[in-house]
């Protein structure tokens, strides 16, 4: 096998394994689709059937999309096999990294992991994708938990460039700098966070998810608007600039007053500002402007890191196809969203796969 290359196991074979077997075959890895659970042979063959068809269709339309040459997808499926119960132990036995995508259910994980933990090679990185129950938790159930760590991927695992990593105590730093290693080399994004309930994304999307499910019972905006809303304001915003990045672009201060002004209107147990936004407030740690915030500023050029951003939130306009030129509002009676060259149909579709695959 070529340097760098692994073998890799995806245990599971539902949405997520599915996912992350695409993203790694599309690299360049060979992967083996498990699954652990007792089956009859027509019920394996179902499976396997069930699985491989939804990864060919799913590499079918990235290619449709332009993303890849349609040519790829039998090379890229080449090297996917589906493996049933009574071939899995020879699959975890020869794997590199294993990624344990079993249903998010306690016991479930704790067979998962003593299957893996009898098979698996004693070297081998073990992964769980689970975004629910920690990996504090899930180290007792394995023999070698200094090579187990959280791997929590986002839907679909082929396209969004996020992982988001968690390690527990005893996980082994050079594991940790392995998995990394091996993600950035798959095109992903990794990030590293603490053991804790939510990790990142999913703490922050499930506020948010929440506050707009209030304010469609509330009566506040249709789901259409909030929707809208969300994809040319709110996602627009964030795709070109980190949330943390944007309260220090912004400024502290203005989080801390508009934090306070929403805590005394709506719910001040929702959005009363943290203790941290208090006490940078409190120091005159307001970002960008005043050289400190959660980043440092101090000695970069704010000109640059500016035409920075802006040049990140450009990019965006171009992918949404809403950057106009000079003047559109003389052309009367004229509704032309750009006098500036415009992509194809199918051009528009390749940005739009390119964009989500770089995040």
């Amino acid at each position: 096998m070529s340097a760098g290359l692994q073998r890799i196991a995806a245990v599971g074979a539902g949405r997520m394994g599915r996912g992350i077997a695409i993203a790694f075959a599309y690299a360049g890895h060979q992967v083996a689709l498990v699954d652990i659970k007792p089956r009859d042979a027509a019920s394996t063959e179902r499976l396997a059937q069930e699985s491989l068809g939804e990864i060919g269709s799913s590499l079918a339309m990235l290619a449709s999309l332009g993303m890849f040459d349609p040519a790829q997808v039998e090379p890229i499926m080449g090297r996917v096999r589906f493996v049933g119960r009574d071939g899995a132990a020879a699959a975890l036995a020869e794997a590199d990294t294993i990624f344990e995508g079993v249903p998010e259910v306690l016991d479930a994980k704790r067979e998962a992991f003593e299957f893996i933990g009898r098979h698996a090679r004693a070297g081998a990185t073990v992964a769980s994708t689970t975004s629910t129950i920690l990996v504090t938790e899930l180290a007792a159930f394995i023999s070698h938990p200094e090579r187990l760590l959280n791997a929590h991927w986002l839907n679909p695992a082929y396209i969004v460039p996020l992982v988001e990593l968690s390690p527990h105590a005893g996980t082994d730093a050079a594991v940790l700098a392995g998995m990394k290693a091996l993600l950035e080399r798959a095109g992903k994004v990794p990030v590293v966070c603490a053991a804790a309930p939510g990790f990142i994304v999913p703490r922050l999307q499930a506020l948010v998810m929440n506050e707009a499910a209030r304010m469609v019972e509330q009566g506040i905006a249709s789901a259409e608007e909030i929707d809208k809303a969300t994809r040319y304001g709110f996602g627009f915003r964030f795709a070109a600039i980190g949330v943390v990045e944007f309260i220090d672009f912004g400024g502290n201060d203005i989080l801390y007053y508009a934090s306070r002004y929403l805590a005394g209107q709506i719910d001040a147990a929702r959005f009363a500002p943290p203790a941290i936004v208090e006490r940078f407030m409190a120091e005159g740690r307001n970002g960008l402007k005043s050289g400190r915030g959660f980043h440092d500023y101090q000695g970069i050029d704010s000109d640059a890191y500016r035409r920075d951003v802006l040049g990140r939130s450009l990019g965006m306009l171009r992918h949404l196809d809403l950057l106009q030129a000079p003047g559109m509002a003389l052309r009367a009676g004229q509704h032309q969203p750009s006098a500036l060259p415009r992509p194809s149909a199918t051009e528009s579709a390749t940005q739009a796969v390119t964009v989500a695959a770089k995040g």
